[in-house]
């Protein structure tokens, strides 16, 4: 659930049998929570959303498959119709609600999946499964991201203060608990229960599935999510699901099927800032949303963790200040400098104040570059980029008395470059299929505020007794659901639209420049690429009128699996029919909204076919290309006169290398990447070119 600044968004406003069990493999919700999970093995909360179309009214619903706080505000049914007639969902709760946990016109249903989750805990003696509430935040801030309600003066602490609301605002919502906290050998998401909540959803009448949840990527016929989705899809329901938190490295892009619209993270142009004064004067800019504040203009002296360490603690390990590894009388009445990593921000912000430090500066690592996050700290903080962070760590090492102060927590808007990649978010190439470019498109995903859990405290520390009815949080599993909001506005619009024809409309929609009119850049301010951003950062008013789309169906996705070579058990797990598998199928012609060559070599030009639909008024197209380095791109036709809505017409793409590029940061031969722009003067229609170079 995106929350403006000052003024609301300008966004517009079948059952399948289970067909297979699981049990084992874990999944992790994707959100970089304030743990700096980054590392782990990812993300979860499937968010559902329910389009209802009528003459007089157009409605969407919108479910979690995670909690809810039902009470929230973002969840109010004040205003809101009768519950649509084909929802076949409930509202399920233990016999007595001892939860006291209701749904209502809005939030139209909840449901609770266990039994994986209980098959691999054993002893359930002191486990109660009773209820979807969420306990955590993390599934009312998502649900409510895709389709909360239009919440007046929401905030945090203040901070960022405006009318808040989901990407499909009218939606009515279900959730799907699926993730339970870590007790005895069990915790997370389990296959079972992932899949049942899914085939649940497809039941009750849900027509967008968002999945903030994954791990590494597996062969699709062994996934819960890939097959669930897939039922989800077959079925007409868009499955929108999160890339993963464990970026900037290469190849670590989740949730890669074809069928599935995968979301990576990028900022916007807002921030919440601090600076940090030094005794020399010099001012840096950093992150924070501490609630509290230090007087200004007053400076107090500054050590680093590393010189504050307790005495069985190494330098390197208290410089992270981690429990136990800080000396109290060496800290007491300072600001404490600490190094991001291993454990979570906020906790480094709880162990400086328990060692009496007045504050806190953050430094980022190597790997944080420039991705600073603003957190609810429990004491004045400024969390600030890697080079800065060497300049305050030599300012404290050439200086004899190191003194700093922290200025209070200011919203900023307008904020440039913006959006940029964040450096957690996933990256491709595809590990499982190199063929298809993934993630497909990137969204809002970094300090989102929306509705949260007033069971849980905005740090996630037990020792924050602090609440707050809304709470940012950074991570793909925010980005996901903003995309799910949209894809539910649209299926709103074009209700006779498939998911693939949908998926398209945003992703050729995207933009690739920020709002300095350049390409969007990484956390590393080094030119992002495809493999960060997919189709781009999706713009969301140009997605309802497309103009033109790439449209897929599922005997596509079933020849798809057919070229994996599945057949037999492995095809029936997606599909309950007998298939027979064409024998004209090719990949590279597989029509999707993205070109992506692993393997183009010298001497062997490549031909590649996609089909357009013309989804907008009778037109005339002409192609723009933006050849990948080294590659030469030839298009015919290249121009496409289309005559009527729904006219399909091929087109052929020729792309051969001239030469191999060089790459002056590795011995290896890296990809190249271009685009191809279909425009008739109003509509573009673009599509990400990536090419590997081979010899």
């Amino acid at each position: 659930m995106e929350q403006s600044g000052k003024n609301p968004p300008s966004i517009m406003g079948k059952h399948l049998f289970l067909l297979a069990y699981f049990s084992g493999p874990l999944f992790h919700i994707h959100f970089v929570d304030t743990y700096d999970r980054k590392k782990f093995s990812i993300f979860h909360s499937v968010v559902v959303v329910t389009t209802t179309t009528t003459t007089t009214n157009t409605t969407t619903t919108g479910g979690s498959v995670c909690s809810v706080w039902p009470e929230s505000k973002s969840f109010d049914d004040e205003g809101v119709g009768p519950i649509p007639s084909r929802w076949r969902g409930i509202c399920q709760v233990d016999k007595s609600n001892t939860d006291n946990f209701h749904c209502n016109r809005k939030l139209i249903g909840a449901r609770y999946f266990y039994k994986g989750y209980l098959a691999d805990l054993g002893d359930a003696k002191n486990v109660t499964f009773n209820s979807p509430r969420d306990l955590n935040g993390h599934g009312t801030h998502t649900l409510s991201t895709a389709g909360g309600n239009f919440v007046a003066n929401a905030s945090i602490f203040g901070y960022g203060n405006g009318t808040a609301s989901g990407g499909s605002p009218k939606a009515r919502v279900a959730a799907y608990k699926v993730c339970w906290p870590p007790l005895a050998k069990g915790g997370g998401c389990y296959e079972a229960d992932i899949l049942a909540a899914f085939e649940a959803a497809i039941s009750d009448g849900v027509d967008v599935i968002s999945a903030s949840l994954g791990g590494s990527p597996v062969e699709f016929f062994e996934s819960s999510i890939s097959i669930g989705s897939f039922h989800a899809v077959a079925q007409g329901i868009v499955v929108v699901s999160s890339a993963g938190n464990t970026g900037p490295s290469p190849h670590t892009v989740s949730n890669v099927e074809p069928w599935s619209f995968t979301v990576g993270a990028s900022t916007m142009d807002r921030s919440f800032t601090s600076f940090v004064t030094l005794g020399n004067m010099k001012i840096i800019k950093g992150a924070s949303l501490s609630e509290s504040n230090l007087p200004p203009n007053k400076l107090y002296p500054l050590i680093s963790a590393a010189d504050a360490r307790a005495h069985n603690a190494s330098s390197a390990i208290a410089l992270l200040c981690k429990n136990g590894t800080l000396d109290p009388t060496k800290v007491r009445g300072k600001i404490l400098v600490c190094l991001r990593g291993d454990n979570d921000r906020a906790d480094k912000g709880v162990q400086a104040a328990r060692a009496g430090a007045v504050g806190m500066v953050l430094a980022n690592n190597k790997e944080g570059e420039n991705d600073i996050i603003a957190d609810a700290h429990v004491l004045p903080a400024s969390h600030i980029t890697f080079k800065d962070g060497i300049y305050l760590f030599n300012y404290i090492n050439s200086t004899k008395s190191p003194m700093a102060s922290i200025s209070r927590v200011e919203t900023q808007m307008g904020v440039r470059p913006a959006p940029f990649m964040a450096s957690f978010s996933s990256r491709g190439p595809n590990s499982l299929d190199p063929s298809i470019l993934k993630p497909d498109i990137t969204a809002p995903g970094v300090e989102i505020i929306a509705a949260f859990s007033e069971a849980a405290s905005p740090s996630d520390h037990a020792s924050d007794k602090r609440r707050s009815s809304y709470n940012t949080l950074s991570g793909t599993s925010m980005s996901c659901p903003h995309v799910s909001g949209i894809v539910g506005l649209v299926k709103s619009i074009h209700p006779d639209w498939s998911p693939a024809a949908i998926k398209s409309a945003i992703m050729t929609t995207a933009r690739i420049k920020d709002n300095t009119g350049k390409l969007m850049l990484d956390s590393s301010l080094q030119n992002a690429t495809p493999f960060a951003f997919g189709a781009g950062h999706v713009q969301p008013n140009r997605a309802v009128d497309p103009g033109l789309v790439y449209d897929l169906n599922i005997t596509d996705y079933m020849n798809y699996l057919c070229n994996r070579g599945y057949k037999g058990s492995h095809l029936s797990v997606f599909y309950r029919k007998p298939y027979t598998c064409s024998e004209y199928f090719n990949l590279v012609d597989f029509n999707y909204p993205t070109i992506t060559i692993p393997n183009l070599k010298i001497g062997q030009p490549l031909n590649v076919t996609r089909t357009l639909t013309n989804v907008g008024p009778p037109s005339i197209y002409v192609v723009r290309i933006a050849a990948p380095r080294k590659v030469l791109v030839s298009v015919e036709p290249n121009v496409l006169k289309f005559k009527e809505k729904g006219e399909k017409i091929e087109f052929r793409v020729t792309l051969s290398l001239r030469s191999l590029p060089k790459n002056n940061n590795s011995s290896s031969i890296d990809y190249v990447f271009g685009s191809l722009d279909w425009t008739d003067g109003k509509h573009h229609v673009r599509s990400s070119i990536a090419i590997k170079p081979q010899n």
